[in-house]
């Protein structure tokens, strides 16, 4: 049962989490103590959100409504809480689901706090975050599972590191209705059910036995649900068999119906996806050889909160994706950290820009330092070429909306002013994002010289469509290139529909 905070908690020490699983939603505040997290409020609710998933990819109206009567819960205990220590993110159906915009919208509105969806390799990475957070970092290397509603994530590491991440469709949820669509379970399903398993794990079986570990641990429901079935029956002692899980298979098949199942300690709401779950943890085994398997109780949620005390304390795993991405695309470091410095100064001017300071300033910089990778492909359209890179690169850390917004500030900081490059981002996001574009433009310009010693001294004011920038006396005078670049700028503006004024 939950148990809320009391009154007088300090809200800077408050950090929560909201995972919108393929099956079951779930909600974690903590408050950090130095390195350490201390639970204070946690709920799960199954929302089985894959199960309300047609075959158009389009959810339906049972299981929206499902996850929005959730979400209005949740929503009670996070909306006082400030934006910036909530993170809430969506995993492998709503990255399937098409067409919901609207119901994100509405999401976010019955939680109070924006809903990021994230990518398969993400949902990997701070899997592995909570599950090291819970072993400690002294621990061997070792192999992560998590079986979700509709997707499994494996990842091998060391320590607080991940070093091979693999996201599959293959969930509980999603494998229980291709396999057992009317309940039924007999030993053809069955097997069907789990070679099917094993055919969606196959390419990334040799990668994975190669590579090697030295314990195996499992972090989910579905995970934590056979691990307790399987001792109270006798077949296993605190870890997973695979000679357990194959007396779990021929109990299952010798029941024969999912809504039959009588097995001591399967609780009531993880009866329905039982059978999915465990045919596709006997394929694991089966694939990787696994003989045993530790259960861990910490999963993506914490993760989510190691994660968003990082982000909170201005560092983490996002810093360390665009650094190694620039340099691997060999952008030029110290001319990048000049732009970044200007387009900050120019941001510090207009504090009017949503999102606040430090937030749009995290943008600005990372955006400086990836804005020529393109260059890596070829210099004509290297910002179309820099835009594909940032758009589809396996940046980590950053959820699908973080890197649409980094690609399209690539994307613009130089030729034509697009608008319609904007429009694939969320509504929120798309105004501070133009405005964002524009200053890291100018902040670009005033540095195409790449003279490290030529610093532009200016002040540049946005005013809805009106641009009005000006720099100190004699600076742009001693440079007509600059003031030829800016004569252009005013055209290419001009087209998107702003009015740019220049005075020196």
């Amino acid at each position: 049962m939950s148990q809320p905070l009391e009154a007088a908690d300090d809200a800077a020490e408050t950090v929560a989490a909201v995972d919108l699983g393929s099956n079951s939603f779930h909600m974690v505040v903590a408050r950090a103590s130095g390195a350490e997290l201390h639970v204070v409020d946690r709920i799960k609710e199954s929302v089985r959100l894959a199960a309300g998933l047609d075959e158009k990819r389009q959810l339906s109206d049972e299981a929206r409504s499902r996850a929005l009567d959730c979400l209005q819960r949740f929503g009670q205990r996070l909306r006082p809480m400030p934006q910036g220590q909530v993170r809430a993110v969506g995993t492998h159906t709503m990255r399937r689901a098409r067409g919901i915009s609207d119901f994100l919208a509405q999401a976010e509105d019955a939680l109070g706090h924006p809903i990021e969806i994230i990518y398969g390799a993400e949902e990997a990475r701070l899997i592995y975050g909570g599950v090291a957070q819970d072993l400690g970092n002294n621990r061997p290397r070792r192999l992560v599972i998590d079986i979700g509603g509709s997707s499994t994530e494996l990842i091998i590491g060391e320590g607080a590191k991940p070093q091979l991440i693999e996201s599959v469709s293959l969930g509980a949820v999603v494998h229980t209705q291709r396999y057992f669509p009317k309940g039924k379970i007999d030993k053809q399903a069955w097997k069907s059910a789990v070679l099917g398993a094993r055919v969606g794990l196959e390419a990334l079986e040799r990668d994975y036995r190669n590579a090697g570990w030295d314990v195996t641990i499992g972090a989910s429901g579905s995970i934590k649900a056979v691990q307790k079935v399987c001792e109270q029956a006798g077949w296993s002692a605190q870890k997973i068999t695979l000679d357990g899980l194959k007396q779990l298979g021929k109990a299952l098949i010798k029941c024969g119906q999912l809504d039959k199942l009588d097995l001591s300690g399967l609780a009531e709401d993880r009866r329905p996806i039982f059978a999915g779950g465990t045919a596709a943890l006997t394929a694991i085994f089966e694939s990787l050889r696994i003989d045993e398997m530790e259960v861990s109780d910490k999963a993506l949620r914490e993760g989510l909160l190691l994660d968003l005390l990082g982000r909170l304390g201005d560092s983490g795993v996002r810093e360390d994706s665009v650094t190694a991405a620039a340099a691997r695309y060999g952008a030029d470091h110290a001319h990048a950290e000049r732009v970044a410095v200007t387009a900050h100064s120019l941001l510090e001017q207009n504090p009017q820009i949503p999102g606040g300071i430090r937030r749009n300033a995290q943008y600005l910089r990372w955006a400086a330092r990836l804005h020529e990778i393109g260059l890596a492909i070829s210099h004509k359209g290297y910002h179309r070429h820099g835009e594909y890179i940032v758009r589809n690169a396996d940046l980590q850390g950053f959820s699908q909306s973080e890197q649409a917004v980094l690609a399209a500030l690539v994307r613009l900081h130089r030729g034509r002013f697009r608008d319609e490059i904007l429009s694939d981002l969320p509504a929120g996001q798309q105004l501070t994002t133009r405005w964002l574009a524009l200053l890291l433009r100018m902040a670009i310009l005033v540095h195409r010289g790449r003279d490290p010693q030529a610093k532009p001294s200016l002040s540049l004011q946005l005013e809805g469509e009106k641009l009005r920038v000006a720099f100190a006396d004699g600076w742009l005078e001693a440079r007509p290139l600059t003031r030829e670049d800016l004569e252009r700028e005013k055209d290419y503006l001009a087209l998107a529909g702003y009015k740019l004024k220049i005075t020196s």
